[in-house]
């Protein structure tokens, strides 16, 4: 059961969605199963002298009386959209499960604590067999704000408990760690283009395999720029130095414009800060040499994965951590350099373990050093390997699963489940390398940048991402409380002692003329009753 809460401005156009026939005539019977009075909500969906405006009027009532207490400004960002959606494969729920439904939500997010006389108004409209969407003004009895700071957990926490309740499919608690999911406008157009996957989903898969290949932060723009991805540093008001970056698909645009995708919302660890951090600055000698044995990138590799699995063993979860982000790596490098029906399959397993890298744990990336200089190497490995490929295989196989355990261990997430499902058994025959290029050595230069480590068919036309919402702010101003509230005066100062000014104080010029100025008037007056 998963809830995803955003806010709008407008009740009545979120009305006009939740009972209209939907963007691709998909709601079905649109109809009230809960709401903050069921006696005072209106249902279009069932009484058919109800209306869309009746229903708006009703839950803005209280909005409306906040509005005309600040001279007509309405308060910003005051409707609460939250659906919630059952998983695929679970039973549907009957409207008195949804209704209860509803009712914890609101009250475990603060927009209608039980008890709560002064709640905010809401209802929780039915248009499928999956899913409600749970409507609300953020605006309480009293015209106060309710008290929804992070709502989004708490509405998670609160699903995980009805999952078991329910016996419905039980899902992962989230540790902020995962990629942004693709919205339903992104994933309508990947369609309408007969894509298999989104531009988001497509960048984010090119992004990792590129930063796994190279080893300078400059490398991985020009390498990008080179598949045809535009780039767009960010640079620093005040330092003048790069501070982040946005990519955007070739052929991608929204009204003539690119459509661009920051690092970090791609994937967490695919922000510069990030990237900074497993790609420092290339010195000469790390320029890829003319190698003696062709083999031993991959003796390197296989040795580097051994000594990981024993890592994640040890105890100290930044090293381990550090090794698991550098294994990913070495993943994506293995699939870069096999050839043939295998190399589709190593890829998957690559993206697969994508979400496993990533963590609450910040990683020690200097302790995994070893093992992602091993997976650079691999990356130009040129040498047919023999038996070596089977065998690095073999390894990668036991770090996956010791990745897996070393999740469940520490928190009992989706990190665990993609470690497992990384690496499927390696099949009967040994996968195709790259033929060996002439005289055995790395490539480098102009060769480097032409590394075919993404699919092919980059010409892409993704659509507009959504626009975030603005985050909402709770307005400040008098509003009448019948509550009787204790107010705490503040203590008038003790009467100086005359003669005397009180410490710290100082005696304006105004005041030392004071007396001068009574005896001036004082005698003025008497002047003028002589005469």
């Amino acid at each position: 059961m998963v809830p995803d809460v955003s806010t709008g401005s407008s009740t009545l156009g979120l009305i006009n969605y939740l009972f209209g026939k939907g963007r691709r005539d998909e709601h079905t019977d649109p109809h009230i199963v809960a709401a903050w009075d069921m006696a005072g909500a209106p249902d279009p969906g069932r009484d058919p002298t109800a209306t869309y405006t009746q229903l708006a009027r009703r839950l803005d009532h209280h909005v409306d009386l906040r509005t005309r207490e600040l001279g007509g400004k309405k308060p910003p960002q005051h409707v609460w959209h939250c659906p919630v959606r059952t998983a695929p494969g679970d039973r549907y729920l009957t409207d008195a499960e949804w209704a209860e439904v509803a009712r914890r939500v609101v009250a475990a997010t603060g927009i209608a604590p039980e008890g709560d006389e002064r709640e905010c108004r809401w209802i929780a409209v039915r248009h499928a067999d999956d899913h409600i969407h749970i409507l609300a003004t953020t605006v309480r009895a009293d015209g106060r704000r309710p008290r929804t700071n992070r709502e989004g957990w708490r509405a998670q926490r609160e699903c995980r408990k009805i999952e078991a309740e329910f016996g419905l499919r039980r899902l992962k608690s989230g540790d902020l760690t995962a990629p942004r999911t693709p919205t339903g406008a992104e994933r309508a157009k990947a369609e309408r283009q007969d894509r298999d996957e989104t531009a988001r989903e497509w960048l984010r898969e090119q992004a990792y395999a590129v930063a796994a290949a190279v080893r300078s932060i400059d490398e991985y723009f020009t390498v990008l720029r080179s598949l045809g991805i535009q780039v767009r540093p960010r640079i620093g008001p005040e330092t003048g130095e790069v501070t982040g970056y946005s990519l955007a698909a070739p052929g991608d645009t929204a009204r003539g414009e690119p459509v661009w995708y920051g690092g970090s919302k791609l994937a967490p660890d695919l922000s510069y800060d990030r990237l900074c951090e497993r790609l420092p600055t290339q010195d000469l000698a790390d320029r890829p040499q003319q190698v003696a044995d062709p083999a031993e990138p991959w003796h390197r590799a296989e040795t580097a994965i051994r000594d990981a699995h024993s890592v994640l063993d040890s105890g100290d979860d930044a090293v381990a951590q550090g090794h698991l982000d550098a294994f990913g790596d070495a993943l994506h490098n293995l699939a870069l350099a096999t050839q043939g029906e295998h190399r589709a399959e190593l890829q998957a397993a690559a993206r697969a373990f994508n979400r496993a890298r990533r963590s609450a744990i910040r990683a020690d990336h200097q302790a995994a050093t070893a093992l992602r200089e091993a997976a650079k190497e691999l990356a130009y490995a040129t040498h047919d390997p023999g038996g070596l490929a089977i065998a690095l295989i073999f390894a990668a196989l036991h770090v996956a699963h010791a990745a897996a355990k070393w999740h469940e261990q520490r928190r009992p997430r989706a990190a665990g489940r993609s470690g497992r499902r990384s690496l499927p058994p390696p099949a009967g025959r040994l996968p195709a390398v790259r033929p060996a290029s002439p005289g055995g050595s790395h490539p480098s230069g102009t060769q480097r940048h032409n590394l075919q480590p993404l699919r092919a068919g980059s010409a892409r036309s993704p659509p507009r991402p959504r626009r975030p919402h603005p985050r909402r702010s709770r307005l400040a101003g008098p509003y009448h409380d019948p509550r009787p509230r204790r107010v705490r005066r503040p203590q008038p100062p003790p009467p100086p002692v005359r003669g005397r000014r009180p410490e710290g104080t100082r005696q304006c010029r105004a005041s030392r003329r004071g007396p001068q100025l009574a005896h001036h008037r004082s005698t003025e007056q008497a002047r003028s009753g002589s005469t």
